[in-house]
């Protein structure tokens, strides 16, 4: 190896700007700004400004609403409990909502549990949820289950 050989560990960047440092580099003086006014000074953006111009943001329709008071809801279902308690080997005597965040087989991040009337009870069972439809309150109901709802 000769000394023309090595190179440098350091990485220049060449097209950073000097601004300020005299007439000689062409940006000296008023450093590439022009002269006088709001856009010459510091600490001054003009965000959205489109120089009398209607701004984009102001041209455009205002669109869609999001309500930041919506509450969070997963559906489940007796299909999806009757699997639940056959992998889970859960007790029917009761099955809590916390028990399912626990066990991590619902998160919670995703919102309460709301049981929903779709499928068929293999056997009854009592749940402690936060929602359920009525129909699925009643066919629980009707098929020797109960339900107890925390959430009023």
């Amino acid at each position: 190896m000769k000394i023309n050989e090595l190179k440098s560990t350091k990485t220049f960047n060449k097209d950073k700007k000097r601004v300020g440092r005299g007439s000689g580099s062409g940006l000296g003086k008023t450093s590439g700004r022009g002269v006088k006014g709001q856009k010459s000074r510091s600490g001054v953006s003009i965000n959205g400004f489109e120089g009398g111009q209607m701004p984009l943001y102001r041209r455009l329709p205002k669109r869609g609403f999001k309500n930041i008071f919506k509450k969070k809801i997963q559906a489940i279902n007796f299909k999806i409990l009757n699997n639940i308690i056959k992998k889970y080997n859960l007790d029917t005597n009761l099955i809590k909502e916390s028990d399912l965040f626990e066990k991590k087989i619902f998160k919670k991040s995703k919102g309460n549990l709301k049981l929903l009337n779709i499928g068929k009870i293999d056997k009854p069972f009592t749940i402690e949820i936060s929602f359920a439809s009525k129909g699925a309150i009643d066919v629980l109901e009707k098929n020797g289950g109960k339900i107890n709802l925390t959430n009023k």
